[in-house]
């Protein structure tokens, strides 16, 4: 059953709107007015095609984690064997891929409770704000980092973990939310200047919430 129009907008009403304005072939015409036509967009747009639109699901699928007892936080926490843990403490941990990518940090910070953002304790969610703020300005002090962009996903995942990400400083064609594609095609960066631009991070946040180094920090 629909919503009421003073209500919230139900799937159905959404993908309704979308399909009407689907072209002969079921494709979306490309919004030249909006990001392909920005000069940060990366992709030269002659060619570029929107693909089909699928039909609905016939329900979300499920995440990994989904169920508490198969997600990572119900092994042993150890973190001296964690290759990916940059920081953590009682309540949180920030971890990082020394090897998988092209930004000059890339973190993403989970608490040790199992939950996600919607379903966060209110004695966790107190903690976040806090955090957000000592590692977005760890990041942006970084002579690599112009500036930090957030992000939160959760389709793959259940348990939080939320993105930091380092736009290269004076790359002005990585602004905004088109840097992930960019970023996949950059090349790597090195394993020992990940960790140098963690450890920045970790002196920030150990200042001000206590907790220890990880493997990742060096």
């Amino acid at each position: 059953m629909d919503a009421p129009s003073s209500g919230p907008e139900t799937i159905a009403d959404f993908y309704a709107r979308v399909e009407a304005a689907l072209g002969p072939d079921r494709r979306l015409p490309v919004a030249v007015e909006e990001m392909p036509g920005w000069d940060i967009f990366p992709f030269e747009i002659d060619s570029l095609r929107i693909k089909p639109l699928a039909p609905l699901a016939d329900s979300e699928p499920d995440r990994r984690g989904e169920n508490e007892d198969e997600c990572w936080c119900a092994d042993p926490f150890e973190p001296k064997s964690d290759d990916r843990l940059v920081w953590w403490n009682e309540n949180w941990k920030l971890s990082t891929d020394l090897f998988g990518s092209g930004l000059p940090i890339m973190l993403w910070l989970s608490p040790m409770t199992h939950c996600d953002l919607p379903t966060m304790p209110p004695e966790v969610a107190a903690g976040i704000g806090p955090l957000m703020t000592t590692i977005s300005a760890a990041i942006e002090d970084l002579p690599s980092v112009g500036r930090v962009q957030l992000a939160k996903y959760g389709d793959g995942g259940a348990h939080l973990h939320l993105l930091f990400m380092g736009r290269p400083s004076r790359m002005l064609q990585l602004r905004g939310s088109p840097m992930l594609d960019w970023e996949e095609n950059l090349p790597r960066v090195p394993a020992d200047v990940v960790q140098r631009n963690c450890r920045p991070i970790v002196e920030a946040l150990i200042s001000t919430f206590g907790g220890q180094t990880g493997p990742a920090a060096g």
